[in-house]
């Protein structure tokens, strides 16, 4: 008569052997594509409460919680943060797709006033930041950290055809600089 031999796991149920495989896969960088957004600056020219002493600022992508921005109060003042405010991070984007998101003011009498709203994607980020400006109401700094950087981005062989140019004709302004020296 033949033993049954039992493995070290046999007492660990499938749905158990499914929970802790889904933590190692998605404990593992890379396998689930998760970029953490968060706020670098914010400059606000416009405010549009009229009745409070101090607007309330916040941020908000569609299906998620509002960010209200504590700190954010005075217009035409530059607020610089570092990402680790208990606020931080703003929002995630997973894999490649984009979230409508805005920056919105809160309005005691009539609906939330709204700064801008923009599909924030993960292309919009060079270097891992980008730069949201809206005229007449905010200049906003998001980072990415974990965005790969951007590289033969029309903007990017802009800015480096640019200083390309720059640099050329700084050399040509030396050279003539030396030879008028020269010949005197």
């Amino acid at each position: 008569m033949k033993s049954r031999r039992y493995l070290p796991l046999s007492g660990v149920s499938i749905p158990h052997v499914i929970l802790i495989s889904s933590l190692i896969f998605f404990s593992v960088p890379g396998s689930f594509s998760s970029k953490a957004i968060t706020l670098r600056s914010i400059q606000i020219y416009n405010t549009h409460e009229f009745l409070g002493p101090h607007p309330t600022i916040y941020f908000y992508c569609k299906g998620e919680n509002k960010t209200i921005l504590p700190d954010v109060k005075e217009k035409h003042f530059s607020y610089m943060f570092y990402g680790e405010e208990s606020w931080q991070p703003l929002t995630e984007l997973l894999g490649k797709k984009c979230k409508r998101c805005g920056l919105y003011e809160f309005d005691t009498i009539k609906s939330d006033d709204v700064f801008d709203e923009w599909d924030l994607c993960l292309d919009d980020f060079i270097n891992g930041i980008s730069i949201h400006y809206k005229a007449k109401e905010f200049n906003a700094t998001l980072l990415c950290e974990d965005c790969q950087v951007a590289t033969g981005t029309p903007l990017c062989s802009f800015f480096t055809e640019h200083n390309g140019r720059i640099k050329e004709r700084a050399s040509r302004r030396d050279d003539l600089e030396e030879k008028i020296a020269k010949e005197r």
